[in-house]
């Protein structure tokens, strides 16, 4: 009834959380200044001591919260609907689907698939996810995200505790995560680190960012020749050291070699011939990270059909990508560095000289004696 004390254990989900969070996710319709009031007039308590919003609360101790409020009428405010999923939509999601335990979900999501809605975007990740709740209490959270056209492995969270666990890895970087690639051109350098701060690009409608050396954040990318298809492209696996936004993409163009079909950042050159798809080829090819409970979670994710394609047009060997580099290569050495940073300021000055020439820049003649 509304007016008895009530009493709650906490269980291993909210293990560590702060007491506010804890009324966020079980009693949301109770306001952090009435939390706030009970708090300073010692009427809510952990285990019989006064508590405070901010306390964080363990596995196992017992909440004491005052009697529920009438609620004000009209105050109410009711919560959008999520419109039920077709049965293609249910199967669609569940066959995405490649490890499923009690706390993760890890989805191998498909090329022009985005993550999450926005202007335009009605068809996500985040739409589907009801489909894919199974056995477990709620839906499934997202805990990082995938550009629209980049496919792969792509965790979810199926608990809070989980969701907490995970995003605390990912902010941390103690996440890996492993794409695969196919650019245009061959990197002088065939195994090198990126160092190229990013911003986001003013004055562009959309989302976009570019290398910024001043205002830019700082960004790193391994990356990786595995094979190459003469002098016309390459097959490259990238690591990102850092997780800005389209980090891959804006580092592989900055150097001189966009990712094969990413038009936003390579321009018409992004494009070959011959038969190749005009889609993106970037992969989220493998994703490892500390399990919640124990252990790791270890993924791969096969590739799609257009990259598969691809790569057998191209004459590359699968069996050589086999050889992971999330943990496998030793630092670079300093003559390494100093060389990448050699190659990538000559790409970046023969940029910037295309640029100028884009502009209408005309090279300066001798005047006539």
């Amino acid at each position: 009834m509304s007016g008895d004390v009530r009493q709650f254990i906490v269980g291993m989900d909210d293990d560590g959380i702060r007491l506010d969070r804890w009324f966020k996710r079980h009693l949301p319709d109770t306001s952090f200044n009435l939390v706030s009031r009970w708090a300073r007039t010692g009427q809510l308590r952990v285990d019989g001591a006064r508590a405070d919003p901010g306390d964080r609360i363990a596995a196992g101790q017992t909440i004491r919260v005052p009697p529920a409020e009438p609620a004000k009428a009209g105050a109410a405010r009711p919560r959008p609907d999520r419109p039920p999923l077709s049965d293609d939509q249910i199967a669609f999601a569940r066959e995405m689907v490649i490890h499923q335990d009690a706390q993760a979900i890890v989805l191998n999501k498909p090329p022009g698939l985005a993550t999450q809605g926005g202007t335009r975007t009605t068809e996500h990740v985040d739409g589907l996810l009801d489909a894919l709740q199974f056995e477990a209490e709620g839906r499934p959270k997202l805990v990082h995200r995938l550009d629209k056209d980049t496919s792969g492995a792509l965790l979810l969270a199926r608990t809070a505790r989980a969701a907490a666990f995970f995003s605390k890895h990912f902010s941390g970087r103690s996440a890996r995560k492993l794409y695969w690639a196919l650019v245009v051109g061959v990197p002088d350098i065939e195994d090198g680190l990126i160092e190229l701060p990013i911003a986001k690009q003013p004055g562009t409608g959309g989302e976009k960012m570019h290398v910024d050396m001043k205002e830019g954040q700082p960004s790193r990318t391994r990356y990786r020749v595995i094979e190459q298809a003469g002098n016309r492209t390459a097959w490259v696996e990238l690591q990102p050291l850092t997780g800005r936004t389209h980090q891959l993409r804006v580092h592989m163009a900055a150097i001189g070699h966009p990712i094969v079909g990413d038009g936003k950042y390579g321009l018409q050159e992004a494009f070959l011939t011959g038969g190749i798809s005009r889609k993106m080829h970037l992969h989220a090819r493998r994703i490892r990270i500390d399990h919640p409970d124990e252990g790791k979670i270890d993924v791969t994710a096969e590739l799609p059909a257009h990259f598969a394609e691809s790569m057998k047009t191209l004459g590359f060997d699968m069996a050589l990508g086999n050889t992971n580099a999330l943990d496998d290569r030793p630092p670079m050495t300093r003559e390494q560095k100093k060389a990448q940073g050699r190659a990538h300021a000559k790409s970046m000055r023969k940029e910037r000289r295309g640029e100028r020439r884009g502009r209408g820049e005309t090279k300066p003649t001798k005047p006539k004696k």
